[in-house]
């Protein structure tokens, strides 16, 4: 490619990024799925309109499952330990059970449908079956819901890519029988998940201990860990989506340096993989074909929603003590984005019989299904009154480190809910290596003196030694939830400071 060539491409290419980003805002004032803007981007670059041609669906998977790596990374980083711990177990049983169940049913629908063979009719049910985990990550952090169900979404939609991408390739590239497919899902699940604990862990004690030269190099090593994890795990044949998405929750829960740039950062990243995913899907469709596809993918949808959905969910989550009412937000929150589209790809690419047509079906059931399902999710929270009013973090705590003096700043924002509020300095009872050196508050800075009263919103920065980071971190969570007479550990209790 010439130089000239070069220039234009890129010129292209910013242009449409740039029209990509405007396109969110432009999405978010008519209510429109910014998804389907970039679908609709794809769609008007591809040969039938401006006739920029792209038809290579194994490239198109290769750069589909990258893309959504980065997207899973980026919700594991974001995900907080506290908030899905509780629900764990509901989650996996969701993303394994639940999602058994919803291939068979859907295996059986789309044989029905569009008279697939039994085994291209397995990996249909496979590919349909994935909730995306960037949709479900976008809405429900746009929505108050109980923290036990945003868990429960969150978990299931990071770990759900896992076992149905298995199944989906096992299938299309030839495997067959029940056992010795298990087997390679048993095997890529374990592995994937050991995997992903070994390098979070590896990561997080060496991001600790590294004295990086750049505040924006901690962000870069952070994701880069989290990408090696998919890269090893998918080199030992096992699953590269469990093992981003365990590691990057341990990353994203580790009290690692700079945690905002790096979650600042892995957004903007994940953004740069959705819009280019979209556009590149949009791409790869012919609409000449995808009148077609309208009512099979209709039919298929209103059986997804209607009967493989809440099977799944009414099936995963016996025993977990949910009710009706979660039970059917549950249900209606499965969101479909890309990560079915970028599935569809794999039979594709593998010259199934039938995948061609699957993929146009697969194609307009997310559209159709993100342009209904999406805006329905807010009313339909409200109206079964699991919309949380008071929901909110306590605490938001960010560290930065100053190397030379072997200590760390940390950054407190007191949340609307934190029993931080009305507590004065000295009742923190801080370690004596640690101080509250500044407060903003309502957009003004000042130093404290031990009888500054805390207030929500206030925004605090901490020196402490870096020995004692956790201990004060610690701390300052325990107070956060208890309040002032929260007890301290039995190694730091000291005696409480005299009023004067």
């Amino acid at each position: 490619m010439s130089t000239a060539h070069l220039d234009l491409a890129l010129l292209a290419g910013a242009g449409v990024l740039l029209a990509a980003v405007a396109g969110v805002r432009l999405s978010s004032r008519l209510g429109v799925p910014s998804l389907l803007l970039y679908l609709g981007l794809g769609i008007l670059l591809g040969e039938d309109v401006i006739g920029v041609r792209f038809d290579d669906p194994a490239l198109a998977r290769n750069m589909g499952l990258v893309a959504l790596a980065l997207i899973v990374a980026e919700g594991g980083l974001t995900t907080e330990w506290a908030v899905i711990r509780p629900v764990l177990p509901a989650a996996v049983a969701l993303s394994t059970v639940g999602v058994a169940v919803s291939v068979a049913v859907m295996a059986a629908v789309t044989h029905l449908v569009l008279g697939l063979p039994w085994r291209a009719a397995v990996v249909a049910g496979a590919v349909v079956s994935s909730t995306d985990a960037a949709a479900v990550f976008a809405t429900l952090r746009s929505l108050r819901l109980p923290a036990r169900l945003v868990g429960v979404l969150e978990a299931e939609s990071g770990l759900n890519d896992a076992p149905v991408v298995i199944l989906a390739t096992l299938l299309s590239t030839g495997h067959s029988g029940a056992g010795n497919v298990a087997a390679h899902v048993g095997y890529e699940l374990a592995v994937g998940a050991g995997i992903g604990v070994a390098a979070g862990v590896l990561g997080a004690s060496g991001l600790r201990r590294a004295a990086l030269p750049a505040v924006g190099l901690y962000p870069i090593a952070t994701l880069g860990v989290a990408i090696a994890s998919y890269a090893a795990a998918a080199s030992a044949a096992a699953s590269g989506f469990l093992a981003v998405y365990v590691t990057a929750l341990i990353l994203g829960n580790a009290t690692l340096p700079h945690r905002r740039a790096t979650l600042g950062f892995a957004n903007g990243v994940a953004w740069l993989a959705q819009i280019g995913l979209f556009v590149m899907l949009g791409l790869l469709v012919t609409p000449s074909r995808l009148g077609s596809a309208l009512l099979p993918a209709l039919a298929i949808g209103a059986a997804l929603l209607v009967v493989a959905r809440p099977l799944s969910v009414a099936a995963s989550t016996v025993g977990f003590r949910f009710g009706w009412r979660p039970q059917v937000l549950v249900a209606l929150a499965g969101l479909r984005g890309a990560a079915p589209i970028v599935l569809a790809t794999i039979p594709l690419s593998a010259h199934v019989s039938g995948a061609r047509r699957l993929f146009d079906v697969v194609f307009v059931l997310v559209a159709a299904l993100t342009l209904l399902q999406s805006p329905l999710l807010a009313p339909a929270a409200r109206r079964l009154r699991l919309v949380d009013d008071d929901a909110g973090r306590d605490l938001d705590v960010e560290a930065a480190p100053l190397d030379r003096m072997l200590a760390d700043l940390v950054t407190v924002t007191i949340g609307s809910r934190s029993k931080l509020h009305g507590v004065e300095v000295w009742e923190l009872r801080l370690p004596p290596t640690a101080a509250v050196a500044f407060v903003v508050r309502a957009g003004e800075g000042f130093v404290p003196d031990r009888r500054t009263t805390l207030r929500h919103g206030d925004d605090l920065l901490v020196v402490v030694a870096r020995a004692e980071r956790a201990a004060v971190e610690q701390r300052l969570r325990a107070v956060a939830r208890d309040g002032r007479l929260a007890p301290l550990p039995a190694a730091a209790a000291a005696p409480r400071p005299r009023r004067r």
